[in-house]
């Protein structure tokens, strides 16, 4: 197959803040996300487990057995540590002492 007819696709991961693993595929027409995830290598590399991961494509959801087109960027998205309510809530507290708790 010629590279012409190839898709050119990118894995990314963040396993922490600052820190992004990309990593460039040529993929057949017609490849899905989850093969796009097992090229890529960054499952074994991070210790990733399939069923465990919530992907998409250009921030938007994705289901594992997505069709992939050109240039098209495959995302490993990290779980959420906090809620982000509760994160920004933390954040009020921190920023305004002396004001009363909001009420849950």
């Amino acid at each position: 197959m010629a590279p012409a007819e190839l898709l050119q696709v990118e894995v990314v991961y963040s396993a922490h803040s600052g820190h992004m693993d990309v990593v460039p595929l040529l993929l057949s027409p017609g490849s899905t996300l989850v093969e796009a995830l097992k090229s890529s290598g960054l499952l074994e590399q991070h210790g990733l487990h399939m069923d465990q991961l919530r992907v998409g494509i250009w921030g938007k959801a994705s289901e594992m057995t997505a069709v992939l087109r050109a240039r098209d960027r495959v995302e490993i998205y990290r779980p959420l540590l906090v809620d982000p309510k509760e994160a920004r809530r933390q954040r009020y507290r921190k920023d305004r002492p002396g004001r009363k708790p909001l009420a849950a």
